[in-house]
């Protein structure tokens, strides 16, 4: 829990800085729209973080929100499917979509780099070639508005998204931490051939934390979908997969794989929109938003590196104190043999 203290305190340092730079921040209008924003990008975050656990990485989130979200739409729109049928649909999508990628890793044994990169380039080009380029929206039907009052509402004020980010957030938290596969998830990501010796059996695990991750990115792409009211499938994502690997780092998650926690990818998201949400407030143009992105990841790793370095450093100190001083016997010359 050191690390999940210490980014609370940063995230709670940041936001009083910022509010004493601009009080709108603090306003209740703002602090909804932000929290609005840390529940869409915060649910497919968690899966990202997931994978990023088994030692893996998906490249693919943005690409398949495009894919499933112009499917979606036209699902809705063009077809009149009833909403129900429709978010099944994506849903499976998202699932079946992760499900390939896992297999191709674990069964053919490609790197995930490799897989997902190949996935961000097929799911953007098949939404294209789907729509020939074309922007798909909605008509405000009855089936579209009730989906939308559900994806993009509030209870009691509280944005939706950001209820859904904390339901998903406890039961994924009850999974990784404290169950078996859980351990499974993280001794995988510490040394997988030494989980598949111990008998894990890792192809599952890793299979599942994308299938997770898949079905994740469906639940965010509905979310997305009723946020701009609008796909365009040459755009619609681009990038979110970086907002979920910043998120994952800085909430602790080292690409290494075998460490991370599901409360610090909440936090990791969180203080990655404060951080958006300061670059606006101070004026800074949009544009920069990829170099804080990029320039958070680049912390986020260096800041691993030294704790890394730093539990090596202990670990090989406790295993000096531990050892006993070896102890010289000095022979001295043989004695006479009596009598």
């Amino acid at each position: 829990m050191k690390k999940e203290l210490w980014l609370f305190l940063l995230l709670a340092v940041i936001s009083v800085i910022t509010g004493m730079i601009n009080p709108a921040f603090l306003s209740l209008v703002n602090l909804l729209n932000l929290a609005n924003l840390i529940g869409l990008f915060g649910v497919f975050a968690l899966g990202e973080g997931l994978v990023i656990i088994t030692g893996g990485i998906d490249l693919s989130l943005g690409s398949m929100f495009a894919l499933l979200g112009v499917v979606f739409v036209d699902l809705l729109t063009t077809y009149q499917v009833p909403w129900p049928l429709a978010l099944l649909a994506v849903l499976l999508g998202g699932l079946v979509l992760g499900a390939i990628q896992g297999v191709l890793i674990t069964r053919l044994k490609m790197q995930p780099f490799i897989v997902t990169l190949c996935g961000l380039l097929i799911y953007r080009g098949a939404a294209r070639y789907y729509t020939t380029d074309s922007t798909r929206g909605f008509g405000y039907g009855d089936e579209a508005a009730t989906l939308s009052n559900i994806a993009s509402g509030n209870l009691g004020g509280i944005p939706n998204t950001f209820i859904l980010l904390i339901i998903l957030a406890l039961i994924l938290g009850v999974l990784l931490h404290r169950s078996v596969y859980g351990r499974w998830l993280y001794a995988v990501g510490k040394n997988e051939e030494a989980a598949r010796f111990s008998g894990i059996n890792t192809d599952f695990v890793i299979a599942t934390a994308y299938i997770i991750s898949g079905g994740l990115a469906g639940i965010s792409t509905v979310m997305f979908v009723f946020y701009t009211n609008s796909v365009s499938p040459s755009s619609f994502g681009n990038f979110y997969e970086l907002y979920a690997i910043a998120a994952a780092v800085l909430g602790g998650c080292s690409l290494r794989g075998g460490e991370g926690s599901i409360l610090g990818i909440v936090l990791g998201t969180a203080l990655l929109q404060v951080l958006q949400n300061l670059v606006n407030i101070l004026g800074i143009p949009n544009s920069l938003n990829f170099a804080v992105m990029g320039s958070v990841i680049l912390v986020g790793v260096l800041a691993d590196r030294q704790l890394q370095s730093r539990r090596q450093r202990k670990m090989a100190l406790a295993s000096l104190a531990r050892t006993p001083p070896k102890t010289t016997v000095l022979q001295g010359e043989p004695s006479a043999p009596r009598g």
